[in-house]
């Protein structure tokens, strides 16, 4: 679904419908998952119509559903440019192993 599309009440509802599909699936009341969220009951019922409620208040319903892991869409990830990643690819290429033996202060005496 395009939700670029959609009007910001039939947000509201998805939002609501989704509270609603689970804290059934969950088997509970309103005034049970009010009481976990820490809002009033008839919030709650404001937020499953698709009323408009604060934004805390999506925050703490989702909180005590335990559903918000849908956060992890809001994470900004750090991004590596293809340049950087090849700077850093060169920086880990294996070097060249010198025999220990061979160092420049002792220099073989047929040189």
């Amino acid at each position: 679904m395009d939700y670029n599309q959609i009007s910001d009440l039939a947000i509201l509802q998805k939002l609501g419908d989704f509270v609603k599909h689970h804290r059934i699936e969950q088997n509970k009341s309103q005034d049970q998952l009010a009481t976990e969220a820490g809002v009033s009951r008839s919030t709650l019922s404001l937020l499953e119509r698709g009323e408009k409620v604060n934004l805390i208040t999506l925050i703490q319903v989702l909180r005590a559903l335990n559903q918000l892991q849908w956060l992890e869409s809001f994470e900004i990830k750090p991004v590596i440019s293809p340049m950087t990643y090849i700077k850093l690819q060169k920086k880990h290429e294996r070097q060249r192993v010198r025999n220990s033996g061979m160092a420049a202060e002792d220099p073989p005496l047929e040189w």
